[in-house]
């Protein structure tokens, strides 16, 4: 597996996943051009500076990047102790924005990886909303649909992120059939990366201790970007259209 002469887009680049993802593809041969609000202290072959929750900065970044990607990796994300607005426009909104403007920019054999979480496995719970969701045709009437289908801000970030994965399944097929481009998800567990506290606070200590009793630890930053990296690879070029847990296993323990 390697990612020679590919040129990957890496958003949320600065920290966390999406820095571990840029060393370890710059080290397979990728030409690493980052994205996040804050700037990475890493080396990058390039880097822009943009908020994903606006449409105005996305269209902006998209006038800078090159005529020709490899794989898009949608790392970016706030965790749902943000506002309400910011995870719905940072983790789905934007994200989508972005996918939609560079796809036309993808070659053939190309992937877009997006980042979800284990917290999105309810989705076929809520798939009516979420395909109505999918369904808006621009980041402003996505903003206008959940204006009238309101979101609760204690469940936001798991909303989003079932979303996220029913948008992801709902393009695949077409995208692959007419662009040969593929699209998939990577759902982690609970990560050791700088938003992880975060995620304690947002979930609760009942939560916390029970999912304490069901894995070994927290995934390291870059044993999830390792999967990120096949998943850009020629190696994974017959995987289309699915949502991989990367958790250690925690999600199989519901079951």
């Amino acid at each position: 597996m390697n990612l020679q002469n590919k040129t990957l887009i890496v958003t949320g680049v600065a920290s966390g996943i999406g820095a571990e993802l840029a060393r370890l593809a710059r080290f397979q041969g990728a030409t690493v051009i980052g994205v996040d609000r804050h700037a990475p202290q890493l080396t990058l072959d390039s880097f822009v500076q943009a908020d994903l929750g606006d449409p105005a900065s996305i269209d902006a970044l998209v006038a800078r990047l090159p005529a020709r990607i490899d794989g898009l990796c949608n790392i970016a994300g706030v965790p749902g102790t943000a506002p309400l607005q910011a995870v719905a426009t940072v983790n789905y909104l934007g994200l989508r924005h972005l996918t939609q403007s560079l796809l036309p920019r993808m070659s053939a054999g190309g992937s877009i990886v997006n980042v979800a979480s284990v917290l999105g496995a309810q989705w076929p719970q809520r798939l009516e909303r979420h395909k109505a969701l999918a369904a808006t045709p621009s980041f402003e009437a996505g903003q206008q649909w959940l204006s009238a289908n309101p979101v609760e801000q204690d469940n936001c970030y798991q909303y989003f992120k079932e979303a996220l994965i029913v948008w992801s399944f709902q393009q695949s097929q077409g995208w692959f059939r007419d662009h040969s481009v593929r699209i998939n998800c990577v759902a982690p567990g609970p990560v050791f990366t700088p938003i992880l506290g975060d995620f304690v606070s947002m979930l609760g200590p009942e939560r916390v201790a029970a999912d304490s009793q069901r894995m070994t630890r927290p995934a390291l930053a870059d044993e999830v970007a390792a999967v990120i990296a096949f998943l850009c690879s020629d190696a994974a070029r017959w995987v289309n259209g699915v949502n991989l847990p990367v958790d250690g296993g925690l999600a199989a323990t519901y079951v």
